[in-house]
C-alpha cells in the first residue's frame, strides 16, 4: 500500500491535517510527523484530542528558537524519519518553518512533495512565512491551491506544472467541526453574550516586538467593548519581556482548543487578528475581520468586503471596531468544503 508522511507543527496545520488525513487514509498509510514547533500542550496535544487526529508516529520535539535554529533542528531530525519511512509523498501544509524544513529534507532525498495551501503571497519578503511559501512552492511536485488567485501567483512565477485549484482544507474543517463547536459552552462559560464582544488574537513575530506590541496593547486596551484575547505563549513572553499588560475591557484567557476557539469566533461581533488562518476561519463563519497587519495573503476576503487591514495603527483599529466590515454577501471564495477528497484523488487517482 502507498505511504504518505504528513508533517505538522503548529495549530493551523493540525486543523488542516484533520480532514486531509482522513481522506488520504482511504488510499494510503498515513504516517504523522509532529515537529513540535508549537511545543505548548495547549497549542498541540489539545488539537489531536479535539479533532480526533491519530497521535503522530514521530514527534521531533524541536521547541522554540530562532527561525534558523528551528529550521535546522527540524531538518536534522526529519531526515532519518523520511529515510526510514520511504514515503510515496511528503505532505506539507502552509508556510511555517516546519513546512520549509520538511520540504528541503524531502527534496534532497528525492521524495515527491505535495504542498497544501500553495501559491499564497503577501508580497512582503520581510515576513518569514513569505520566504517559506516561495521556497516550498519552488520545490513541490504537486501544488494544491485554495483559489484562482493563488494559482495565478504561481503562474506569474513560472510554476504551472502540478498546480491544482482544489479549495481550502480549512473550509473542510469549518464544515465538519462547525456544528460540533455549536455545542460548546465557551461563550457562556466566560459570562459573555453572543454578538456583544470582540475576539482577538496576536502572535505574529512582527507584532510581538516593539514598537508594534506596545501600540497594539494600547489600542486594544482603549476599546470601548469587551475583548476576549486567548494569549499565545509567544505573546505572553513578549509582554513579560517588555513589561506590558492589557488593560481596560480586554479579558486575557489561556490558549484555547480549536473547537472552543470556533465557538468563541462564531459568537463574536468581529475578529481582531494577525493570523492568516483566523482570517479565513472568520470568513467561513461569516464574522467580520479586522486584520492587524498591513498586508494579507488572503486578499479575496478583503476584496469581498469582509476583512480590512489596519496594521498596528491605533486610530484605524478603533475606527474599524466601531464600523466593522459588512459585506453584502459571503460567497464561497475557497471551495465547497471538500478540498481533502480532491487532494487525495489527485495524489492517488
Amino acid at each position: 500500500m502507498a505511504k504518505v508522511v504528513s508533517v505538522v507543527g503548529n495549530r493551523p496545520q493540525y486543523v488542516k491535517a484533520a480532514p486531509l488525513c482522513v481522506a488520504l487514509a482511504a488510499h494510503a498509510t498515513v504516517v504523522g510527523v509532529d515537529t513540535g514547533q508549537h511545543y505548548d500542550p495547549e497549542l498541540s496535544q489539545i488539537f489531536y484530542d479535539e479533532l480526533g487526529i491519530a497521535p503522530p508516529e514521530h514527534r521531533l520535539a524541536v521547541g522554540s528558537g530562532t527561525h534558523a535554529e528551528m529550521t535546522a533542528r527540524i531538518l536534522e531530525r526529519i531526515e532519518p524519519v523520511l529515510i526510514a519511512e520511504a514515503p510515496d509523498w511528503c505532505v506539507v501544509y502552509g508556510d511555517t518553518n516546519s513546512t520549509l524544513a520538511a520540504t528541503l529534507a524531502a527534496a534532497k532525498l528525492g521524495i515527491p512533495i505535495a504542498h497544501v495551501e500553495a501559491g499564497l503571497r503577501s508580497f512582503d519578503r520581510s515576513m518569514p512565512e513569505e520566504v517559506n511559501r516561495v521556497v516550498t512552492d519552488g520545490l513541490s511536485t504537486e501544488l494544491f491551491c485554495p483559489s484562482q488567485t493563488s494559482a495565478d501567483n504561481l503562474a506569474a512565477e513560472g510554476i504551472v506544472n502540478g498546480v491544482s485549484i482544489v479549495g481550502d482544507v480549512m473550509a473542510d474543517a469549518a464544515r465538519l467541526f462547525g456544528p460540533i463547536a455549536e455545542r460548546s459552552t465557551a461563550v457562556t462559560d466566560l459570562g459573555l453574550t453572543a454578538g456583544d464582544y470582540v475576539l482577538a488574537t496576536i502572535h505574529r513575530d512582527a507584532n510581538t516586538r516593539q514598537p508594534a506590541l506596545g501600540r497594539l496593547v494600547a489600542a486594544l486596551s482603549a476599546l470601548d467593548c469587551d475583548v476576549v484575547l486567548p494569549l499565545h505563549p509567544r505573546t505572553a513572553a513578549a509582554l513579560e519581556r517588555e513589561g506590558l499588560a492589557f488593560a481596560g475591557r480586554v479579558r486575557v484567557i489561556p490558549p484555547v482548543g480549536y473547537l472552543e476557539f470556533t465557538a468563541l469566533l462564531r459568537g463574536a461581533r468581529l475578529l481582531l487578528t494577525d493570523s492568516g488562518g483566523a482570517q479565513k476561519e472568520a470568513y467561513f463563519h461569516a464574522v467580520p475581520c479586522v486584520t492587524l497587519r498591513d498586508r494579507t495573503e488572503w486578499v479575496e476576503t478583503v476584496g469581498a468586503g469582509a476583512n480590512v487591514l489596519v496594521g498596528d495603527d491605533a486610530a484605524a483599529i478603533v475606527a474599524a471596531v466601531a464600523d466593522p466590515p459588512s459585506p453584502a454577501a459571503w460567497p464561497a471564495l475557497y471551495g465547497d468544503g471538500h478540498a481533502a477528497e480532491r487532494i487525495a484523488s489527485a495524489l492517488f487517482g
